[in-house]
């Protein structure tokens, strides 16, 4: 069954599924109304030779220059050569397939003044299964994501390049391999395809999706860390989170009563009921605290990534109703930009409050388990450099999350003189996202050996479900190993949760 755009409001999931899982797409009918309805008005517009922005001017400090009618089909089509200046890595498949549907979607509310046959274009790249070649580097996310959208849009009319088949091709083979015809762009069309948040934004809707699901395995993780360290859950005690009642310290302490409490307590923690420790280190105690933080940050920023993809981010615009043509900026990356370095430190965090719990895990004047979680150690340096490495991956976690949002370096001979660089904003975020899974890895790696080393004691029946899957990838450790190895495993459990 085909999504159909244009109707109703798009989903983040819905993004993920077109991007990862194939889904078709289609245009919704109302949407082909609304599309040809705005179109036909700006080309009206543009036939009576009214001076309209971007329709028979140039662009940026450019604007003042009057383009005529014979040359405004080259205008556009140099528009799209010209601000094809990507460099560096290209972008996944998956991310470029977002791209594609939210700028399609984008152009579906008839405010952009294009025809139907170019929505119809960007629908038959994802359908046919298209791919364009796209640079992640030369956004400032200020005029919009102008280069990489520009990468996309060349494929469009037959130029630039895409992955077909998985090969790399022409943009011109592209379409002929898949029995497609090039589009011929009209007036403003150029415009339209590349003035636009998409590019952040499809970065934006992966980041938020994988920071949701490092919340679940971050909440399992630090249970399965209590239990390795013969915690407490006095302190997720519902009546401590009612007098502070945030919304995601109040769920977090549930979580972990939940996974710690149900149906009931532990073998391990009942051995330990009468045990002479007071308080738990705050990585354990202010779990609720830390990771609720991020969760309303996480939830947060899903709202206005939600309301970003269901934004018109074109400029100008077209409002056929009022008889209006205008110019504005809804282009600019800002919320972008200020919400990708907000997620950053949030997900962060996540990752800090973990390492510091391996670090108590293999830290035996803490833990009363074997130094560092091997029984012969001395012999065995144990998980003595997994703390490392997850220290390591936080220290870069802190640089990546300086924030990109407080930049701006005037474009465009100073036209554009404040920029988003939100799409810098939305590419470290993600790599803040894939450390930190790494480092709740390498935690899980850790606390499932520490609860081996309390055996023949179980823990409470969600968690040792838990360490039944990780232990189908991963191995009890006696000595020393390549933990490079299973911490790649692991992360292909977790990413199941």
């Amino acid at each position: 069954m085909a999504l159909e755009i244009g109707k109703n409001k798009l989903t983040l999931e819905q993004v993920q599924q077109v991007a990862l899982k194939n889904e078709k797409v289609k245009l919704a009918p109302i949407a082909k109304k609304k599309i040809k309805i705005a179109h036909e008005f700006l080309k009206k517009k543009s036939d009576s030779g009214e001076v309209i922005y971007g329709v028979n001017t140039g662009f940026g400090i450019l604007s003042n220059v009057k383009v005529e009618a014979k040359d405004l089909a080259q205008l556009q089509l140099n528009l799209l050569r010209s601000h094809a200046v990507g460099t560096g890595e290209p972008l996944s498949r998956e991310k470029v397939r977002a791209m594609v549907l939210l700028r399609a979607a984008n152009l579906t509310q008839g405010h952009s003044g294009v025809s139907v046959r170019v929505v119809e274009g960007l629908i038959d790249l994802l359908n046919h299964d298209i791919t364009p070649w796209i640079p992640e580097q030369g956004s400032v996310g200020a005029s919009g994501d102008l280069s990489p959208l520009a990468h996309l849009a060349l494929v469009l009319i037959g130029e630039g390049k895409a992955y077909v088949n998985g090969k790399l091709v022409s943009g011109k083979k592209a379409l002929e391999i898949k029995k497609l015809k090039p589009v011929s762009l009209g007036p403003k069309e150029g415009l339209a395809l590349i003035n636009g948040t998409q590019f952040m934004a499809a970065l934006a809707v992966f980041a938020v999706l994988e920071s949701e699901r490092l919340f679940r395995v971050a909440s399992i993780s630090s249970a399965m860390t209590l239990e390795a360290l013969r915690g407490t859950s006095t302190a997720f005690d519902e009546k401590i989170h009612a007098v502070r009642p945030h919304p995601g310290q109040i769920e977090t302490a549930k979580i972990m009563r939940d996974l710690l409490n149900h149906p009931k307590k532990s073998e391990i923690a009942k051995s330990h009921v009468n045990c002479t420790r007071v308080q738990d280190p705050y990585s354990l105690r202010c779990i609720p605290q830390v990771h609720g933080a991020s969760l309303d940050t996480i939830r947060f920023v899903r709202e206005t990534i939600e309301r970003e993809i269901n934004s018109v981010t074109d400029n100008p615009l077209v409002f056929p109703k009022e008889g209006e043509v205008l110019s504005g900026g809804n282009f600019h990356g800002q919320y972008l930009a200020l919400a990708m370095d907000y997620l950053s430190i949030a997900m962060a965090e996540i990752g800090s409050i973990s390492e510091q719990r391996i670090e108590k895990m293999i830290n035996p004047a803490i833990s009363d388990l074997p130094a560092f979680l091997m029984k012969k150690a001395g012999i065995n340096s144990g998980f003595m450099i997994v703390q490392v490495a997850a220290a390591s991956i936080v220290s870069e976690n802190k640089t990546l999350c300086h924030p990109a949002s407080v930049d701006t370096i005037p474009t465009s001979a100073d036209k554009e003189d404040h920029v988003s660089m939100g799409a810098w904003a939305s590419r470290k975020c993600l790599m803040v996202v894939k450390n930190v899974e790494r480092i709740l890895a390498m935690e899980l790696m850790a606390a499932a050996q520490g609860i081996d080393l309390l055996r023949p004691l179980k823990s409470t029946e969600k968690l040792e479900k838990i360490h039944a899957q990780v232990r189908k990838k991963v191995p009890y450790f006696e000595e020393d190993a390549p933990f490079y190895e299973s911490i790649e495993a692991i992360t292909t459990v977790i990413a199941t949760f």
